[in-house]
């Protein structure tokens, strides 16, 4: 699964939530855990996991959910 920082992060309708800005791994297996958007205040940052995902590119990741 592609999770590059900077790429942007898109819900299921279209709508851009932000871009990737860190990236957890599990610290044995090297897999991604879960991946954060990180939002200006007030809003709070989003967490994903790559279930999540419905597509992901070097530059965009489109989710399943809104």
């Amino acid at each position: 699964m592609k999770i590059k920082l900077g790429a942007q992060v898109i819900d299921k309708n279209g709508k851009v939530l932000g871009t990737v800005d860190h990236v957890a791994r599990d610290t044995w297996s090297g897999e991604i855990k879960k991946f954060i958007i990180n939002k200006k205040p007030p809003e709070r940052d989003i967490f994903l996991t790559p279930e999540d995902i419905r597509e992901a590119t070097d530059t965009t990741i489109e989710l399943k959910i809104a």
